[in-house]
């Protein structure tokens, strides 16, 4: 609930702090002292647009900070908050701040972290309820009758929000199915023959880098070819370099012994001989390694060449081709399987179908039921506001099954009529502020344990109406405020006289400076404006003591 407000130079207002508890809150006063400032103050901070009129004249900026508290953040509050990545620890109060400058720029901030002004106004509808002469949100606002009669009914929604998602997947897997069949399907001939052109290929992944290395090898050895058969020319024959050693050194052996320069000749001699037949083995052996067979290269050419016609063909890698043919063969799979899983994706999407309209019909039911009770119980407060000849309708629509949603197949609109003989429309759409106003206390009233906004305020409610039919607001808003808290601007001394707490706004002037101040009334200020409400201008002893007899009877 507000617990706090704080204003600084709003318009008249220089600086107030109210503070705020349970019950029911009161703020009187004369007209044009200025509540709708204390209002238009208190819808800054729930996102309203920052008016550079608003900043009090003379000044070079304006503030209101609000307050808020709860045994435990509600979970609409908290969701938004976390969306918005706004921290407020467990316990600590929500503090909401609007800052506005005379040249119209603003800033907000929840708990001293910078907001945007459409943050404030997704909180809004959980923090304040306001009803006043031109209402067009809450209760007027058909969004959210669904929820409030669904509260009011008792009706758990969840089983139905879980059908519908159950539904929604089912379809959506079977739409996929059958996208999937259908595009299969009509590329069938074309997936034949190009999976049989892959077939035939038979790539193998890796065999790219293969082919290319064996290739690069035959063309070295086509380039090394000539000196490799100058060189075994040079080895090979009678009169070759490693014949004329192996001569020399046959003919050393035989006179070796003779001296030791000799021998030691030999023996060089027959390393350079062994050297140079292992030459001769790493020639001939290179020359197998490097030697190519013109056919072997040209079938390898040929192979790299297809295999890489087919990935441009298919704009995929030569290594991908083994994974493109198995999509192929899964995809014409698909084909030849595809009835009998349409079949089943068939027959699941329509068994959670029959679930979904089974609970909402269900709900509906239960929602038509709700409505009944509801509008009687609308009734039955309709004729203490004066409202006698007006009749209240809770109208449950069948939608169409494309509009049907997690929140069942109605719709749920109040509607009224406020004439003998006239037609049900919006709640909306009635003329008069007064009656609109009297209409949305009848509805609270019978929505009473459904739960709402952490406050709720009615400006001048009782607009218009004295006597018995303000005495029955006055009592009406008491009832409500038991349960939490609820402020009400009013003329009326029999709703003034209900109150908790009873604040008086008044203006003042001194030379050319106005100003708007608001104060809490101790027992005998509130008899004293209470009497004043009474009696007008000059405050009489019959007033006061009729005053005393309005505290006395509440």
């Amino acid at each position: 609930m507000l617990t706090r407000l704080a204003i600084r130079n709003i318009v008249l207002i220089e600086a107030l702090d109210l503070d705020f508890t349970s019950g029911l809150g009161v703020l009187t006063g004369e007209t044009g002292a200025g509540k709708s400032i204390l209002l238009d103050a208190l819808g800054l901070v729930l996102g309203n647009r920052a008016e550079s009129g608003l900043v009090r004249a003379g000044e070079d900026q304006a503030s209101v900070v609000a307050s808020f508290e709860f045994d435990r953040l509600p979970s609409g509050i908290r969701a938004t908050l976390d969306e918005a990545e706004v921290d407020v620890e467990a316990g600590e109060p929500l503090l909401i701040k609007r800052r506005l400058r005379a040249d119209g720029g603003s800033k907000a901030f929840v708990n001293d972290q910078p907001v945007s002004a459409s943050l404030l106004r997704d909180l809004a509808p959980h923090l304040v309820e306001l009803h006043g002469q031109h209402d067009d949100r809450g209760l007027v606002n058909p969004r959210g009758h669904r929820l409030l009669l669904d509260r009011f009914a008792g009706a758990d929604t969840a089983g139905v929000e879980a059908a519908w998602r159950a539904w929604r997947e089912a379809s959506d897997a079977l739409d996929a199915a059958r996208t999937a069949v259908a595009r299969a399907s009509a590329d069938r001939d074309l997936l034949i023959a190009h999976l049989a052109e892959l077939a035939a290929l038979e790539p193998v992944a890796g065999e790219e880098e293969q082919l290319a290395e064996a290739r690069s090898a035959m063309q070295k050895g086509e380039r090394l070819s000539g000196d490799l058969a100058e060189l075994q020319q040079l080895w090979a024959g009678s009169d070759s370099a490693l014949a004329s050693l192996r001569t020399a050194a046959r003919r050393l052996d035989r006179i070796a012994a003779e001296h030791s320069l000799l021998s030691e000749a030999l023996a060089a001699l027959d390393r350079a001989v062994i050297e140079a037949g292992e030459a001769e083995d790493k020639l001939v052996r290179a020359a197998d390694a490097l030697s190519h067979d013109p056919a072997a290269l040209d079938r390898i050419e040929t192979r790299l060449f297809d295999l890489r016609a087919a990935a441009r063909k298919h704009q995929v890698q030569v290594d991908d081709l083994p994974r493109l043919m198995r999509e192929m063969r899964d995809a014409l799979d698909l084909i030849e399987s595809g009835e009998a899983g349409l079949g089943a994706l068939e027959q699941a999407a329509q068994a959670a179908g029959e679930t979904y309209r089974a609970a909402a019909k269900a709900l509906s039911v239960r929602r038509s039921e709700a409505a009944g009770r509801l509008d009687a119980a609308v009734a039955a407060e309709l004729a203490p506001l004066k409202l006698d000849a007006a009749r209240f309708q809770t109208a449950v629509r069948r939608l169409d099954e494309e509009r049907w949603g997690p929140g069942g197949m109605d719709s749920v609109e109040f509607l009224i009529s406020t004439n003998p003989g006239a037609d049900f429309a919006p709640l909306g759409k009635i003329a008069s502020g007064g009656e609109l106003s009297r209409f949305i206390l009848a509805l609270k009233v019978a929505l009473a344990e459904q739960g709402g906004a952490a406050t709720v305020i009615f400006d001048e409610i009782d607009r218009g109406v004295g006597g018995a039919v303000a005495s029955a607001i006055g009592e009406r808003l008491a009832r409500l405020a038991s349960g939490g808290q609820l402020l009400a601007v009013t003329h009326s001394p029999q709703v003034a006289a209900r109150g908790n707490q009873h604040y008086v706004i008044a203006k003042s002037s001194e030379g050319t400076v106005t100003r708007t101040s608001v104060h809490l009334l101790d027992p005998a200020g509130r008899q004293e404006e209470i009497a004043r409400m009474l009696s007008g201008a000059e405050v009489t002893p019959e007033a006061r003591a009729q005053a005393d007899r309005l505290l006395e009877g509440v």
